[in-house]
């Protein structure tokens, strides 16, 4: 018997939004972690907002919004209103962000006045922090072994908009033939980009991010975005592995693979002066190498050089999944923001891999 093209819709339901998403659904594991994260950082969400005995209408959740900031970068939706427009008709995006089926879902406005608050009490890097913690936890992070690398981010500003800082000569619509400097030129979009070119890659304007990455499972152990210059790397790599050395055992031997691009004499002394074994890849092109000898035979410098290639996955998984390939938001705080939190997203989804493995194996 055929059935009928009917369609009728009850007036009242009885099941709850977790009742439509699969118990092996891979957000499930995410969730868990991120509300364990949440919880941990309770206190500095709460600061964040005045008190409230001081009366005001209340706002939206940060616990919520720094829920949808990651569902954005795991479903690679490219804009706050198109999130808002799937979050309207998508139970599971509501499911994951807390949102029950009445709720309103937000102006897409809402993301921008908060975005400066929640740079301002740097509630995303607790937030990294946080997810880290629960790696180390589980045992997922080695704490001794580490690998840095840099990559470019292409801002959201174009060659037209990079003219001259006196303002003498507008010279934004037709550049052609033209000398164009950083010390005599900058964005009128984005200020903090810099026109920058690596290796065969034409010039354009650019940031430069950089993580460092633990060697047991290649998790993220830190990240930072910093402008795009010649050595902004080998800096930003020494700041990264200082801040990792006081969190490690006394005792430990920290060590850091990196590839030939590290490899200079200041750079070599100063992992030296911090006792940090410095297994950087080799440069002897038409040149004599600064990591000495006596480390680059060791048995632990070849597994290094063999680890620090998954720093690769992270870079790459961001710009592919996540929205670091030309980031939509403008000025040095808010792409380091962007670029920590793709981090800690690409984290989450390592440590649900991590932790299906365990539950097999078990």
């Amino acid at each position: 018997m055929r059935g009928a093209d009917t369609f009728t819709e009850s007036l009242f339901t009885m099941r709850r939004l977790d009742d439509f998403v699969p118990d092996e659904h891979p957000l499930r594991a995410v969730r868990k972690m991120v509300n364990l994260a949440l919880k941990n950082i309770e206190p500095l969400l709460s600061g964040m907002y005045a008190a409230d005995i001081k009366g005001g209408r209340p706002s939206i959740a940060p616990e919520k919004l720094l829920r949808a900031m990651l569902l954005q970068i795991f479903y690679s939706i490219r804009s706050e209103r198109l999130l808002m427009e799937q979050t309207q008709y998508n139970l599971l995006f509501r499911w994951f962000i807390g949102l029950s089926m009445d709720d309103t879902v937000w102006v897409p406005t809402v993301f921008t006045k908060n975005r400066e608050r929640l740079i301002a009490h740097d509630a995303v890097i607790e937030l990294f922090n946080e997810v880290l913690a629960i790696a180390n936890k589980n045992e997922w992070l080695s704490g001794e072994h580490f690998s840095v690398d840099g990559t470019l981010i292409q801002a959201w500003a174009g060659h037209k908009s990079f003219a001259r800082k006196d303002g003498s000569d507008d010279d934004t619509g037709n550049f052609k033939n033209k000398k164009r400097s950083n010390d005599t030129h900058e964005s009128t979009t984005d200020a903090d980009a810099r026109l920058y070119r690596k290796g065969k890659t034409a010039s354009e304007l650019r940031f430069m991010g950089h993580t460092l990455s633990d060697n047991r499972h290649g998790l993220i152990a830190s990240a930072v975005v910093t402008t795009a210059d010649g050595y902004a790397e080998r800096e930003a790599a020494k700041v990264m592995i200082a801040d990792a050395k006081q969190v490690a055992d006394e005792k430990a031997q920290i060590t850091l693979g990196a590839d030939k691009g590290y490899d200079a004499a200041e750079f070599i002394e100063a992992l030296t002066a911090m006792k940090v074994l410095p297994h950087v890849a080799q440069n002897t092109t038409n040149r004599k190498s600064a990591v000495p000898d006596s480390v680059s035979k060791s048995d632990g410098y070849v597994i290094s050089q063999q680890k620090r290639k998954l720093i690769e996955q992270g870079f790459g998984w961001a710009k592919f999944i996540g929205p670091i390939r030309q980031v939509m938001v403008r000025g040095l705080k808010r792409v380091d923001q962007l670029f920590v939190l793709t981090m800690a997203a690409y984290n989450l989804t390592r440590m649900r891999t991590l932790e299906q493995i365990r539950l097999q194996t078990a």
